[in-house]
């Protein structure tokens, strides 16, 4: 069939083209078959052999030959890649070689029995993940697997077989795949195969005959396997007349679409179609198609459209609601089945009077006379029975009352047309004058609607054959000319008024359209802004609330148990039976309460909340009026409401866990980092004291004076250095706590520089200390304490990582409003990737083979007390030679900064 030049390629099937024919990824093909022994690794292995004849390179990842002569046979003449072998519970366990085949980069590779499970630690728990990363590393994959592994079907063919499979590939495996080859064999033929030793050893056969190998069985797995396989064929056909815009049908396999209105006898016409669509075992379709008369439809009516549409889903159909675009409803419905291959339509026979016919147009006889080569079915169709009448009056209860100020305004409209005509029709001759009254017309129904409309066309053609066709002030027409000009006034003024109407119509429908877009584009913002799960749950109360006008609670797990979590307007609790059903509901992940299937007494309907992960919690909704809840086009907005906050609490209890499970690893880390240091920087300086003092006592009376001075220079040392580590360790705790509150007064930096100096005079013992300190450096806003500290640890920090007789410079000078003060040493320098991770605390910068003694905190603490003084300080290496330079920033106070500037 040819191109239709009329409509345009689907982006969705153009898409999906593209990613078949881009090249990037290999492409996948899957042998399926019934049963084991149908011969699917046989024909992979011929289909194999044949590429490589044909000049491709072709490797065997994984075969399973179970023994079978003929199938080992295949392998000869095929390269083959060695398994690689896992050691697991004292068994040493084959499995493919992924990273060999991806190093050997092969065009096709053979994978056997893709539903295979992994030895544990493999890279892939499953084999058909191994094939995923082949494919996307752009080689091309043969492989095999049985229908009874296909996900979808697990459930059914247990059911036929009374066997689980516990083996199992994804369904978008199989539709991934770019060609399916069915290999097929009859049930007598694959017993023959079984009884001669082919599939199975003796005793295996013998069993699998009593069990799996039935003719019931195998013909009813076929079956599913015949029918999985049309499926994805059918759907790469549809793709196919999708992206290349071609007009169906193309009969190669049945797919049924049904007409729904607000007709009592459409739901006879769903009960039809779904035993048409079992008989013809094929897809089918339930559509509505939105007119400009759906707005006008009454209560009664729109629930009765919606209950027929939910019929339908209940029953297996896809269901849709298409905006009218085209003049005819059955242009509207053609066009969608010429989109999607669809070959049957059913219809509901049309129960309107002949003329309504004539007026209006049938959509029963433009589908039979436009459908060409798909099938139109005509239904009679079941009404149903007659409503109590006390429903009724409710239902009518419901309706939207009259309102007169439309046609007022009409009125008042076409009496302004007619003064502006009396005033021009002197000067412009009654020629001109309907084009004012046509204007009117026109803007009455753009406006106000259709019925509005017609009445000013009523009584502006009144107005118009009164005041100014002769005899005027009457209504007698007496120049068979101005009949005429009477007659086609009127109908134009009705056929612009009702075009009009109609193109208001679908404005207001796609203003509304619109208007849930932009609404649900506003809610997924406000999601993306929400970091707490109160305000998630919050905001989605609201937003479903005020866009489908009902009462929403919010219950997610507590402790095993499903609780209230926020509401609008707020609720605490639930009666029982709401509760009930909240549980319900969770525990079975469907529908209950309020017009379900399960615990139907409940106030309020329950709908699970499911992401990738699976429920997380349920949403009830309500309202004070009668009959269903909502429409279907509510239900799907309540559902990608719903799915949106679904993720974004699913979001937020995510980054909870990570948050959470981040702070157990920081505090892991640091205790181990405690731990490891207290160990060393504890033990050490204490086992020197020990040692220095047992020492003194057990030999004081044979040491000399300076042997004693030694040792007692020793434990003062050792003292020293754990006071200091002591000293570190309740900065930190008071840094953390935020206890660290600076005494600053306004000091000259130059002094507590000294200071610093003079107290780690015998750290830096074994270095040359040089000074380049700016003259006239202003006061500064110090702790003298704190500051004195942090130069002391930047010292000890240069000592420890510098060699001896190196030089430890310190440099201070104005930069702009701000002291800069170095403190550099000659050592290796800090690790590039190290630069800001040594102010983490206990963190300790390996150089070399080793790591130098500390606590790992000195550098923490100075950036602590730097920042608490309004400075910070960074790390970086020098530029000049090799070394690390600690520089401090600090801001010099404003009021001096003004006295130097005026100075």
């Amino acid at each position: 069939m040819a191109r239709d030049p009329d409509q345009r390629p689907s982006p969705e099937a153009l898409l999906e083209t593209a990613r078949r024919e881009e090249g990037v990824a290999g492409r996948l093909k899957i042998f399926v078959g019934a049963a084991p022994g149908v011969g699917k690794t046989f024909e992979m292995l011929q289909s194999a052999h044949a590429k490589k004849k044909a000049g491709i390179d072709v490797v065997v990842g994984v075969v399973e030959t179970h023994g079978r002569a003929e199938t080992e046979a295949l392998l000869v003449g095929l390269d083959v890649i060695p398994r690689r072998m896992i050691a697991h519970k004292g068994q040493t366990l084959d499995e493919m070689d992924l990273d060999a085949i991806l190093a050997r980069r092969p065009k096709l590779v053979l994978v056997d029995e893709l539903a295979h499970t992994n030895a544990p630690g493999s890279r892939h728990p499953k084999r058909h993940l191994d094939v995923a990363e082949l494919l996307a590393a752009g080689i091309d994959v043969y492989t095999a697997v049985n229908i009874q592994h296909i996900e979808s079907l697990n459930d059914v063919v247990a059911q036929i077989t009374h066997v689980r499979v516990r083996e199992t590939v994804p369904d978008t495996v199989f539709d991934r795949a770019d060609a399916i080859e069915l290999i097929d064999l009859t049930p007598d033929d694959l017993i023959q195969r079984l009884k001669e030793g082919k599939i199975y050893v003796p005793k295996q056969a013998e069993r699998a005959l009593e069990h799996y190998f039935s003719p019931g069985n195998l013909t009813a797995l076929r079956e599913l396997a015949l029918r999985r396989t049309a499926d994805r064929v059918d759907e790469q056909l549809l793709t196919h007349m999708q992206a290349n815009a071609i007009a169906g049908p193309w009969a190669a396999g049945e797919r049924i679409l049904v007409c729904i209105s607000e007709d009592p006898r459409s739901a006879g016409l769903v009960r039809y179609t779904k035993r048409l669509a079992d008989r013809l075992h094929a897809p089918w379709t339930a559509v509505s198609i939105e007119t400009r008369r759906s707005l006008q439809f009454s209560e009664e009516q729109r629930d009765r459209l919606a209950d027929t549409l939910r019929l339908a889903e209940a029953l297996g159909a896809e269901v849709l609601t298409i905006p009218a675009a085209a003049r005819r409803i059955a242009d509207d419905v053609l066009n969608y089945a010429r989109a999607n291959n669809v070959t049957q339509i059913v219809i509901g026979k049309a129960s309107r009077s002949w003329w309504f016919e004539l007026l209006r147009g049938s959509v029963v006889h433009d589908l039979v006379r436009l459908a060409g080569h798909i099938s139109v079915h005509v239904i009679a169709g079941e009404a149903l029975p007659a409503e109590p009448a006390a429903k009724r009056t409710q239902m009518a209860d419901r309706a939207e009352p009259f309102d007169p100020k439309p046609y007022a305004f009409s009125l008042a409209i076409i009496a302004a047309a007619l003064g502006l005509g009396m005033l021009l029709y002197p000067v412009f001759g009654v020629e001109n004058v309907d084009l004012i009254f046509m204007t009117a017309v026109v803007g009455i129904a753009v406006r106000f609607g259709l019925g509005p409309s017609l009445l000013a066309s009523l009584i502006g053609s009144l107005a118009y054959n009164f005041f100014f066709l002769p005899p005027v002030y009457t209504f007698t027409i007496t120049d068979p000319t101005n009949v005429a000009a009477f007659f086609f006034f009127m109908l134009v003024a009705v056929l612009v008024s009702n075009l009009a109407a109609r193109v208001r119509s679908q404005a207001v429908s796609a203003f509304g359209r619109v208007r849930t877009t932009e609404s649900l584009y506003a809610f997924s913002r406000k999601l993306a802004g929400t970091a707490t799960l109160d305000d998630v749950l919050w905001a989605s109360a609201y937003q479903i609330a005020l866009m489908l006008r009902v009462r929403v609670v919010l219950l997610l797990p507590d402790a095993g148990v499903i609780t209230v979590k926020a509401g609008y307007p707020p609720e605490d609790q639930l009666d029982p039976a709401d509760l009930a059903a909240a549980n319900w509901a969770w525990s079975n992940d469907r529908p209950a309460g309020r017009g379900s299937d399960t615990l139907p007494g409940a106030k309020r309907l329950f709908l699970p909340m499911r992401t990738g992960r699976g429920s997380i919690g349920v949403i009830g909704i309500d309202d004070d009026r009668t009959g269903p809840l909502l429409t279907p086009d509510q239900r799907r907005l309540l559902d990608a409401l719903v799915d949106q906050s679904a993720l974004a609490i699913e979001r937020v209890q995510l980054v909870e866990d990570m948050d959470r499970a981040q702070r157990n690893i920081e505090s892991d880390r640091l205790r181990a980092a405690l731990l490891t240091s207290i160990s060393h920087d504890l033990k050490t300086p204490l086992a020197a004291v020990l040692g220095a003092a047992s020492t003194l006592r057990d030999l004081s009376p044979k040491l000399g004076e300076a042997e004693r001075a030694d040792l007692l220079a020793t434990v003062i040392d050792e003292s020293e250095r754990l006071n200091r580590f002591i000293a570190n360790l309740l900065d930190m705790t008071k840094l953390e706590s935020g206890a660290v509150t600076p005494n600053a007064v306004l000091l000259d930096p130059g002094e507590i520089v000294g200071s610093a100096l003079r107290r780690a005079g015998k750290i830096i013992g074994q270095h040359r200390v040089e000074l380049d300190l700016a003259p006239n450096l202003p006061m500064l806003k110090l702790d003298a304490v704190l500051f004195e500290q942090v130069l002391f640890n930047l010292l000890d920090n240069a000592a420890k990582y510098a060699p001896p007789d190196t030089v430890i410079t310190i440099r201070a000078a104005r930069q702009d409003d701000a002291v800069i003060l170095q403190v550099m040493d000659e050592g290796a320098g800090i690790p590039a990737a190290d630069l800001e991770q040594v102010f983490d605390k206990f963190y300790r910068a390996n150089k070399g083979d080793h790591v130098r003694a500390g606590t790992g905190l000195g550098l923490a603490i100075s950036r602590g007390f730097v920042e608490a003084m309004q400075g910070t300080i960074t790390a970086a290496n020098r530029a000049d030679r090799s070394g690390a330079m600690l520089t401090i920033r600090l801001p010099i106070p404003p009021a001096l900064d003004a006295l130097d500037t005026a100075a």
